[in-house]
């Protein structure tokens, strides 16, 4: 669905700069993946990658891809327990970014291949991992897909618009028709079911609903420019591009503003631009070693936070990005 290029490049397109966006996919796609490939080798009897066969026509790289590339691989047995799984994942991330969200139940379309038998089991099993998970669910009649039923999950953007992005679908089709099969515990050949997973959609399409959903407020965990230092005028232009440098070398995301223009205009450009932070540094600063910090967040009139050290303003954004991710 997604590569950690296609997650850099859309959010360059919005932000011009890569956020955290992308480190925190790549580590929930890496938690995936392993999963994945721990999925496989638990099959039966801890049955091995190399015990998954396909037909010698499928390449070693489309056999990667089917084997670790968004797709997961089960026993019949196992369905319950893997859907769970990844609508924990969807959950985690969509609280992470603050999306509420409804979930929908779509079975067997008119038009569909595979036996009765297959879809009782996949919608059964669907259905028995909403209810384990105390997930509330709507059941949209006839529209799952052609080879399996599903489930969707639609966001809830801030202005009340919903937008279908995650989607769990059980697949018995495309394992037969790779011939795809595994060694049990009893010694014999079985054929496993695949389950296609999506948690944003296009991802592009995701980062245009999180910046509309925030206004181009992000919160400072996921804000690609967390910090803007800006120089009075051109004779404290060193000091604060030592200020930016010690702000990066905290691995806070920092932008330097050293230009030959008016300091109004440069704070209102910054404000513009929602950056959650902003740094002023002058004579004073300078003498003093210390920075002016005002906050895009605070209340009116509070938004001036007055001088502090370079750690203290390291230590407030740390704690803010902390105390996100534990609310989520």
């Amino acid at each position: 669905d997604f590569s950690l290029d296609s997650i850099d490049k859309a959010f360059k397109t919005v932000t011009s700069q890569r956020g955290s966006l992308g480190a925190y996919t790549n580590r929930l796609e890496h938690t995936f993946n392993y999963n994945t490939r721990a999925s496989l080798e638990q099959l039966g009897s801890r049955s091995r990658l190399e015990d998954l066969d396909l037909p010698k026509a499928v390449s070693e790289k489309k056999k990667q891809e089917v084997l670790v590339g968004y797709k997961n691989f089960m026993m019949r047995e196992q369905i319950q327990e893997e859907i769970k799984g990844v609508a924990r994942l969807i959950d985690e991330v969509y609280s992470r970014f603050g999306f509420p969200y409804h979930v929908e139940l779509s079975t067997r379309p008119e038009n569909s291949i595979g036996s009765d038998e297959d879809w009782k089991i996949a919608t059964d099993g669907l259905r028995n991992a909403l209810e384990d998970l105390e997930l509330p669910y709507t059941v949209n009649e006839g529209d799952g897909a052609f080879y399996g039923p599903k489930i969707d999950f639609h966001l809830q953007d801030s202005i009340g618009r919903t937008w279908q992005c995650g989607t769990i679908q059980l697949d018995f089709q495309l394992p037969a028709r790779f011939e795809a099969e595994f060694t049990g515990a009893d010694g014999e050949k079985h054929r496993p079911i695949m389950i296609h997973r999506v948690i944003y959609g296009s991802i592009e399409r995701f980062i245009g609903i999180l910046t509309e959903h925030y206004a181009g407020r992000f919160p400072v965990w996921l804000a690609p420019v967390q910090v803007k230092v800006l120089s009075v005028s051109e004779k404290n232009s060193r000091y604060a591009q030592q200020v930016c440098e010690n702000l990066r070398k905290a691995d806070i995301r920092c932008e330097l503003d050293i230009r030959s223009e008016k300091l109004g205009y440069k704070i209102r450009e910054a404000r513009l631009q929602r950056v959650p932070y902003l740094v002023i540094v002058g004579e004073k600063e300078e003498e003093t070693k210390l920075i002016s910090v005002r906050n895009r967040d605070g209340e009116e009139g509070k938004q001036d936070l007055g001088q502090m050290t370079v750690e203290m303003l390291t230590e407030r954004i740390s704690r803010e990005c902390t105390a996100s991710g534990e609310a989520s």
